[in-house]
């Protein structure tokens, strides 16, 4: 089976899917396989829910002329979404960072669709599997496309720019993060500046906030000579005041000596460079400021991330999609600073530190008891070793916090949610 003739067959459907309880009618179906699965097993169900082909990649599940057998399942579906790529005469910014891709790339793409017939990456489908979906989903009425890669070792950026192939691309920074896959924060610097390379190596353009100095030296280690600044200092593109942030931030930014100002519905002063990159990228893409500030003014924030909600008790800063040392001192950093008459900070562990892992928790630990707030409630293993050592009230479990949350609920507070993935911290958000 080659890519040419499977890329025939994905033409007729335009459908690709690798889970048997999302079968579209016509889609072709890729049997991947992981830790804990083998979807070459589910070919058949596949076929009968209505896919026109299934790709596999171990003979005795070949039934009949609809199972496609190729060497490897994942090599193919990336190998097809590399053909898909360079079918397509688009831009396509590549997006990476330790903290804000998902809502650097969401603003991005709020701007760009103010003008342009875009695609963004869905969710967080940002990983060797989800980056060659998101470039099959583009179709021929996209005009650009914005693709989010995610990375937790080295030569993962790599793979991923040679599937999206980018002409332009942004890293939104570096930070403390995936420090086990990587090997320390050096390690997080070399594999985000992967894609510097990658656009070194293809003439394309970067997009540099010039306040990070990780990131102007590392475009520099990589020779970049299309570059466009963004920041807070005179000789930017684009300038960037953040006027206010309790609780909402908003922006004056000045472009070629046009000023402008906008208010945003985001959260979190962490995010002020997130919006000054969207800027940016909005305005190299011939955008007018009127545009721009649409885009942003309009963009609700949602997944959890920098999400400002109302209950009845309380206001919850929801930002516990995922957290590392980086986006856990800012998130800190940001409601110290915020108008509250009590504040609490309700914290989960943080996931992927390797041997630093006892440190950050550590330091983070002794960031929030300096913070000011007037309470704090830890959750998770990692935080718990350090209950005799901090002011707090510490749990094990989410489970536990649950118990204690019910029975002593906090009221009129605003309350900062945040921890990895993996602890679900969603599941206290019904008793705050």
């Amino acid at each position: 089976m080659t890519t040419e003739k499977l890329y025939s067959y994905y033409l007729k459907s335009r459908l690709i899917s690798t889970d048997t309880r999302n079968i579209s009618n016509g889609c072709i179906f890729f049997a991947l396989k992981g830790d804990n699965f083998n979807a070459n097993e589910f070919a058949n169900q596949a076929l009968e829910k209505g896919a026109s082909f299934v790709v596999i990649d171990e003979a005795e599940f070949a039934l009949n002329e609809y199972c496609l057998l190729v060497d490897d399942v994942l090599s193919t579906l990336q190998d097809l979404a590399r053909y898909h790529r360079k079918q397509l005469n688009i831009p396509v910014i590549g997006l990476t960072g330790s903290n804000g891709k998902t809502t650097s790339k969401e603003l991005v793409n709020a701007v760009l669709a103010e003008r342009y017939k875009t695609f963004a990456t869905f969710g967080n489908l940002n990983n060797h599997i989800g980056v060659p979906l998101s470039i099959l989903s583009i179709n021929d009425n996209v005009e650009i496309a914005v693709i989010e890669m995610g990375a937790n070792h080295q030569k993962e950026i790599e793979l991923l720019c040679t599937i999206a192939q980018p002409t332009h691309g942004i890293i939104t920074n570096v930070g403390m993060a995936h420090l086990d896959g990587f090997g320390g924060f050096e390690g997080v610097k070399k594999g985000k500046a992967e894609l510097y390379a990658y656009i070194k190596e293809t003439q394309g353009y970067a997009f540099i906030n010039r306040d990070n100095p990780n990131l102007m030296e590392m475009s520099q280690t990589a020779g970049l000579n299309k570059l466009i600044f963004y920041g807070t200092e005179n000789g930017n593109t684009i300038k960037g005041t953040l006027k206010s942030s309790d609780p909402f931030i908003e922006v004056d930014w000045t472009n070629h000596d046009v000023s402008s100002s906008v208010k945003t519905n985001l959260t979190g002063s962490y995010n002020f460079e997130n919006i000054l990159a969207a800027i940016c990228i909005g305005d190299f893409f011939d955008l007018n400021p009127e545009e721009i500030n649409g885009g942003l003014s309009n963009y609700q924030p949602k997944n959890n991330r920098s999400q400002l909600s109302k209950t009845e008790k309380n206001t919850v800063i929801c930002d516990f999609y995922n957290a590392n040392p980086s986006s856990m001192t800012a998130a800190l950093n940001n409601i110290s600073v915020l108008t509250a008459d009590k504040k609490t900070a309700i914290l989960g562990d943080m996931f992927e530190l390797g041997p630093e892992s006892a440190t950050q928790h550590q330091l983070i630990a002794k960031q929030a008891n300096e913070s000011g707030l007037n309470d704090l409630i830890f959750i998770g293993k990692h935080f718990y070793a350090f209950k005799d050592q901090f002011k707090g009230i510490f749990f094990e479990t989410p489970a536990e916090a649950s118990l204690y949350l019910q029975e002593n609920g906090i009221e009129d507070n605003l309350v900062l949610l945040k921890g990895s993935r993996g602890m679900k911290l969603e599941s206290l958000l019904q008793f705050l």
